[in-house]
Formats: structure tokens, sequence, C-alpha cells
């Protein structure tokens, strides 16, 4: 594995971001390339580097896993902005530099993104046709998950009181950073907290895999920008790439197996698989061996068939 520092033209910061190799990696030759998108407040270091992208490098695949900008590794101030925009355009760039990689073949990059990651990695779809296969794991549409849960379902309410921070801030107030999961299960039950999917976030982020790039928290002054924003816009037209969706069958309050259903339905994807892993949660699916398991088995044949076999001799044309 080795970590990297992009910046595009145009960039104020670097995206920081880890490059896992296949077995027995030969530079000489060309390997289809995966881009592999953390949830939100994650990092690279978990579930999308250490699960996800360690299997498809593991299955023959040069794998990228960045940092969101403002988050982990990553550049950008003010941090723990969640921007959706920001994180398509993150994923864009990062297209870019492997497309500049000599041993990545340009013409067989896919995206997979996990939770928030994986709305995210719809969107990019939905806008870059240089993605030739898509992989969502328990995706989430974010700003479909902002106006609902992460906002009361008061989306103005929240907008107004956006409003009404930054402006404080401006004036020289502190900041609010908002911490989405409490401090452990314990004080999360104490609380009253019942939903499954804050509960098992919590074990996750706290106790399974905790690393120091992880937030789970966001800067609430910046967040208007996802209030407006929809993962899922124009996917009835424009969403033409084979697309896999993975979901597990116990549904929790962030809603991924309500909007795995949503955008397998309304993609325009002639070829869409919809895969149920039955008996199973969001965050089972994020480092669960038996979850993760039966994903990768169908993830893993679904990029080969689509991306191409691994490693092919690279051809050198010859000089005019």
């Amino acid at each position: 594995m080795e970590t990297v520092r992009i910046r595009n033209p145009g960039m104020y910061w670097d995206i920081a971001a880890n490059l896992h190799f296949p077995p027995n990696f030969d530079a000489s030759k060309h390997y289809p390339a995966v881009v592999s998108n953390h949830p939100i407040s994650s990092c690279k270091e978990q579930t999308s580097g250490n699960i996800y992208g360690a299997a498809l490098a593991k299955a023959g695949f040069v794998v990228i896993v960045p940092d969101a900008s403002f988050q982990g590794g990553s550049g950008g101030e003010p941090r723990w902005i969640e921007d959706p925009e920001q994180r398509v355009k993150d994923y864009r760039d990062v297209i870019d530099y492997l497309q500049s990689l000599p041993y990545v073949d340009a013409d067989r990059i896919g995206i997979l993104g996990i939770c928030g990651g994986g709305g995210y990695s719809i969107k990019t779809a939905i806008i870059d046709k240089r993605i030739k296969a898509l992989v969502s794991i328990t995706g989430v549409n974010f700003g479909r998950l902002m106006r609902e849960g992460f906002s009361n379902f008061d989306p103005v309410g929240a907008l107004e009181a956006m409003a009404v921070q930054r402006s404080a801030e401006n004036a020289g107030a502190s900041q609010r950073i908002d911490i989405f999961l409490p401090a452990s299960v314990e004080q999360g039950k104490a609380a009253g907290i019942t939903d499954i999917d804050v509960l098992e976030a919590t074990d996750y982020y706290r106790n399974r895999c905790p690393a120091e790039g992880s937030g789970t928290r966001m800067l609430f002054s910046h967040a208007a920008p996802a209030m407006a924003w929809d993962a899922f816009a124009f996917a009835e037209t424009l969403l033409t790439q084979p697309m896999m969706v993975v979901v597990g069958d116990k549904p929790g309050g962030f809603g991924a197996y309500r909007d795995g259903m949503e955008i397998y339905g309304r993609a325009a994807s002639k070829n869409k698989q919809m895969v149920v892993v039955e008996g199973w949660s969001h965050y089972d699916l994020y480092d669960h061996p038996v979850p993760t398991g039966v994903a990768l088995e169908r993830v893993v044949p679904f990029l080969v068939q689509h991306l191409g076999e691994a490693a092919v001799s690279r051809v050198t044309k010859p000089a005019a």
C-alpha cells in the first residue's frame, strides 16, 4: 500500500489517498482500477480501505481509497464539512489522478462506495461516464437523510438555524460541531436511543474500528448544501452504467435498505443487480466477515465482468 497526495489544477488543497496494489504487482502492465469511497465522517483506514479496498486489491484491481476534503488526511478548511458536491468533485479528481498512472487502464475504472459514500458514488457515476461500473454497499442518499432524520424532519427549520449559526461564527462565535454518535453504546441506550443504525454505528466507530481520521462529526454552519442535494436526481435517464446495489435486510434509521430499493428501481442501467444480504444490518456490512464475504462474492465477479481481467500487457505504440 502507498499513501499519495493528489492536487489537480484549480484545487486549493491536497486529497490524501491510499493506493492498494494487487499481489505480484507489475508496473509494466495495465490494471483495472476501482475508487473505494468511505462513509460520511469515516476515513480511508476504515471499511472502504481495510475491508473492501484490501479485498478488491487481492482480487487483482488497483484500488484507490481517498479521504474526503475537509476530513481525515485530506486538506481543506474549515474542518468537518460534509459537502456532497465537493465529495463528487473529489472522486472525479481522484479519477483524473488514476488516469495519469501508467499502470492503470484509463478505460477500465469502477467506483464503489459505502453508506453516504455509496450515494456520492452513484451521483458521480450519473455525471461521469469514465466510470464503467458502479457498486453501492449499503448506500445512503445523504440529502434525503439530512432532510429527514438529521434535521428532525424539519429541513427548513434546520436551514434557518444554520443561517443563524453561520452569521454568528462570522461575527466571532465558536464553531458548532455536531457529533453524530454517543460516546459509547451504553451511553446511547441510557439516553433512550433504540435505533439499530445509531447503536451499531457507535459500536463500529468507538469499539470495532476506531481511527484517528474518522470524525463522526459535522460543521453545522456549513451543512446547508446537503439539504438541497439529491444523490439520485436524473438516475432514470443518466445512470446508465452497470450497477450493483448491496444492502442488508435489517433496516435502520439511516435508510440504506429503502434507498437501495429506490435507486435499483430508478436507474436507467440495463445491467443492474440487487443483492440483499439476509439477516444482516447496515453496519454488519462494514466489517463482519460473513456479510462482507457474501457481498464480495458478488461484487468481485461483477467488477471483473465489467472492468475485465486484472492485468494485461501494456501495448507500446511504435514511434512515428
